[in-house]
């Protein structure tokens, strides 16, 4: 007999406990994936909201692309911002990102 003989005639041995290892394994990821990474996301994504949602009249902002602006005024999907003496855009209201950090804030 040659040894491809032997193995192909060998049972394969069963795997003591695997089937409970591999979910107890699979639910401790899922457990870390959610903690770690599904979980901020949703608290940055609520924060965000609630950020767009408190903009006022007059408030300097920042937009996704890098433009700076005051807002003029908001409507339901968009904000209309005076990013120059006499000059006014419309954005998105997705697409405010922040406000403008003080210049003594960034030292």
């Amino acid at each position: 007999m040659n040894l491809l003989t032997i193995l192909l005639q060998a049972e394969p041995m069963a795997p003591r406990g695997g089937g409970m290892n591999m979910i107890v394994m699979l639910v401790l990821f899922l457990a870390v994936f959610y903690f770690f990474l599904m979980r901020p996301q949703q608290k940055r994504q609520k924060e965000m909201n609630q950020f767009r949602e408190a903009l006022t009249k007059g408030q300097k902002v920042i937009t996704a692309g890098g433009i700076y602006g005051t807002v003029k005024e908001i409507k339901e999907g968009y904000v209309l911002l005076e990013v120059d003496s006499n000059t006014t855009i419309r954005v998105d209201k997705t697409m405010i990102m922040r406000v403008p950090e003080a210049p003594e804030a960034k030292k």
